[in-house]
């Protein structure tokens, strides 16, 4: 997969912006806040359709200006694939591919895949539980475009669940209408459980053995800890059928609490993973290093499980990501990123690199919203 062209209307800090990417290794440097991540953050939105960094579409758009564009010419297994975006508050967004209007997004994705990695990342660990479920929640669209249709479906049943159960703690007779939401939200959220502890199946070995690279003393494992299932260390336990039982029962349990607290208190929106370093909490006894050696495996893992699934090579984003790294890691990166991989990276020079990394490295200086080639 390669990304042949990028071009942008109104988004961000860009009025115009339009580039061709001629080589496998792109370099953005420059100051900050000048607009470096504001073009990874555009690739990465017609990858997952959302961005990571605003929690509206709206936001996106240049101050003063009523729309933003993203298009893009993707080279996907010999195909030559055109992406656009249109976002045009308040209606929804437009996605387009090959110039054909798409009305789910899950048509939509899978064309370019990218994976993202940014300093923010690197606090994953340390973050909120709702951080995690958004990185495995991530991951999983990348490759089966069709979850994050699952998921909003999964998230609407719940607001209507929750809204009916501050009704009920008003009217108490509505109880028995509740049944309808259950069983809608049993299905929907024991299949999201399910793709999640597929994917953390999939991921673990790959993960160590990343991680072991580094740390070869060391033993990397995860947990899943689930409101419906429990703590969870191996992902190929459950089937969808068993997790639905479990679901239903934990549902039974929880329904006096939930009617007085008017809220779901049991389903994937409240789950968590874990990391362990020989059998140890990693977010209590991991030192910062061996926390940012995690997020490195896990990176490189989702790497290689997309490799496996769409038999393609994803764009890989690093994000000032290697400023936050020691030269141990930033060597482990750079050395584990394959010739085949198309890398677009941001930085605010080219101090971190080896010379031989940035012999066939197409650079841009970035200044206030332009670029400017580095001969």
């Amino acid at each position: 997969m390669f990304l042949q062209k990028l071009k942008l209307n109104n988004f961000r800090n860009y009025k115009e912006f339009n580039l061709d990417f001629s080589e496998k290794k792109t370099l953005f440097i420059g100051k900050n806040a000048h607009g470096k991540t504001n073009i990874l953050e555009a690739i990465y939105y017609l990858s997952i359709l959302k961005s990571q960094r605003a929690q509206k579409d709206s936001e996106l758009i240049l101050w003063d200006q009523d729309f933003c564009r993203i298009q893009a010419d993707v080279l996907k297994n010999d195909i030559d694939i055109e992406l656009e975006v249109l976002i045009n508050p308040p209606g929804k967004k437009t996605i387009k591919l090959n110039g054909i209007k798409k009305t789910k997004s899950k048509d939509f994705l899978g064309n370019l895949v990218a994976v993202n990695f940014c300093t923010d990342d690197l606090m994953l660990l340390r973050g909120a539980p709702v951080d995690r479920r958004s990185w495995i929640d991530t991951c999983i669209t990348i490759i089966y475009p069709s979850y994050q249709e699952r998921l909003q479906k999964y998230n609407k049943i719940r607001s209507h669940r929750n809204n009916l159960l501050k009704t009920i703690k008003i009217q108490n007779n509505l109880e028995d209408s509740l049944s309808v939401w259950d069983e809608q939200l049993v299905v929907a959220g024991s299949n999201i459980i399910y793709l999640r502890l597929k994917y953390l199946n999939e991921i673990k070995e790959v993960v160590k053995a990343k991680y072991n690279i580094i740390a070869p003393e060391e033993e990397l494992s995860l947990k899943y800890n689930s409101t419906v299932l429990g703590e969870v260390v191996d992902f190929s336990k459950f089937s969808v059928e068993e997790i639905a039982e479990n679901f239903k029962q934990k549902m039974k349990e929880n329904r006096q609490e939930e009617l007085i607290r008017a809220k779901t208190l049991v389903g994937p929106h409240r789950d968590d993973i874990e990391f362990f370093i020989n059998q140890k909490n990693a977010l209590n006894f991991a030192s910062q290093g061996q926390q940012r050696t995690i997020v490195l495996s896990l990176k490189l893992a989702e790497i290689d499980i997309i490799k496996q699934k769409i038999n393609d090579t994803p764009i890989l984003l690093l994000d000032d990501v290697l400023a936050e790294l020691d030269k141990t890691r930033q060597n482990f990166l750079l050395k584990s990123i394959e010739e085949d991989i198309q890398t677009i990276i941001t930085s605010t020079d080219t101090g971190g690199f080896e010379a031989e990394f940035l012999n066939d490295v197409k650079i841009y200086h970035v200044e206030k919203g332009e670029i400017f080639e580095v001969s």
